[in-house]
């Protein structure tokens, strides 16, 4: 992903109504696949 493409996707997370320890964690998954900050159903209730 680009800056452009990384920047569109954190706004549509705020968007959405996620805060920004979520989209941080999420972010992180992302990049390390790191299990610990995988969302899950509670998370997608929650956004």
């Amino acid at each position: 992903m680009n800056m452009t493409e990384i920047a569109r996707l954190i706004l549509g997370l705020r968007e959405a109504g996620w805060s920004a320890e979520k989209i941080n964690d999420f972010l992180i998954y992302i990049e390390s696949g790191n299990e610990v900050y995988k969302p899950g159903k509670d998370d997608k209730e929650k956004a």
